[in-house]
């Protein structure tokens, strides 16, 4: 079992940046390929990026890419999503994932954490 907890959402002006945590525990939890989603209102949940605990392999949606950053700190079994340039098409509820790196889901899920981008 793998618990994910996120934290570090907000309000912010278009332009503006937010790092987005995800507090993850588990005894296994170290073997786990992490990523980020996020769905908006009235649209389906979309991935964002992904990466390994040895952060040999990240990932990213077209949308994001060259304005987020994913990274780990895997003494710290915590996921960070740092958000640059931010627009009001990012906002979104923001939900951190883990999955055995052979399974096609990802089967753990947290409770999400709001980012709200509008002047």
């Amino acid at each position: 079992q793998v618990q994910l907890v996120e934290s570090g959402g907000g309000l912010v002006q278009p332009g503006g940046s937010l790092r987005l945590s995800c507090a993850a525990s588990g005894r296994t939890v170290g073997s786990y390929l992490m990523g980020w989603f996020r769905q908006a209102p009235g649209k389906e949940r979309e991935f964002v990026a992904r990466i390994n605990w040895s952060g040999t392999l990240t990932t990213y949606a077209d949308s994001v890419q060259g304005r987020f950053t994913i990274s780990g700190d895997s003494a710290q079994n915590t996921v960070y999503l740092q958000m640059n340039s931010l627009n009001v098409e990012d906002t979104a509820v923001y939900y951190c994932a883990a999955k055995r790196p052979l399974r096609p889901q990802y089967e753990y899920w947290g409770q999400g954490t709001q980012v709200t981008v509008s002047s």
